[in-house]
């Protein structure tokens, strides 16, 4: 049911994405609590304002009114992805080279599986990423597909 509806409203926001510029960065359907949340998370150069944000809202909302894919009751929220923000495609892993990110791996690479670091390249579906163990940096090469979850990582230097 859940891919269900993420591909459905991937395909309804979309178009509305296009025509403000805006990119579509993740897509979440779950239940918290006793309520179902769909959040649809958006960007672009710069960060997207609340007002880009309610108007993304009431556009898909009446989308998904018309077509209604979601039998139960849910809220729908559509929001700016944050400063951690995940990075979900190949896309994106090229766009973020150079920045601190955060990785949790299907399978450990040098005994890590959980590590913070800067993305130095990311080149043949590999991303290089320098970490510091200590006083020393050391740099993993980890392919995309044993990447399970990844992310912007916020630093205090």
């Amino acid at each position: 049911m859940s891919n269900h509806v993420t591909s459905v409203t991937e395909r309804l926001v979309q178009p509305i994405l296009d025509e403000m510029n805006l990119e579509l960065v993740d897509i979440e359907y779950k239940k918290e609590g006793q309520n179902w949340y769909l959040r649809v998370f958006i960007d672009k150069e710069g960060g997207v304002y609340i007002e880009e944000c309610g108007q993304v809202s009431e556009q898909l909302s009446e989308k998904l009114d018309e077509e209604d894919p979601i039998e139960i009751p849910y809220f729908l929220e559509v929001a700016s992805p944050g400063a951690e923000r995940p990075l979900k495609t190949e896309a994106d892993f090229h766009k973020y080279v150079g920045e601190h990110v955060y990785m949790k791996l299907y399978e450990p690479i040098d005994g890590e599986k959980e590590f913070e670091g800067t993305l130095k390249s990311f080149e043949d579906s590999t991303a290089v990423v320098e970490i510091r163990i200590k006083t020393r940096k050391k740099q993993l090469e980890v392919p995309y597909q044993k990447i399970a979850k990844a992310n912007l990582a916020v630093t205090f230097n």
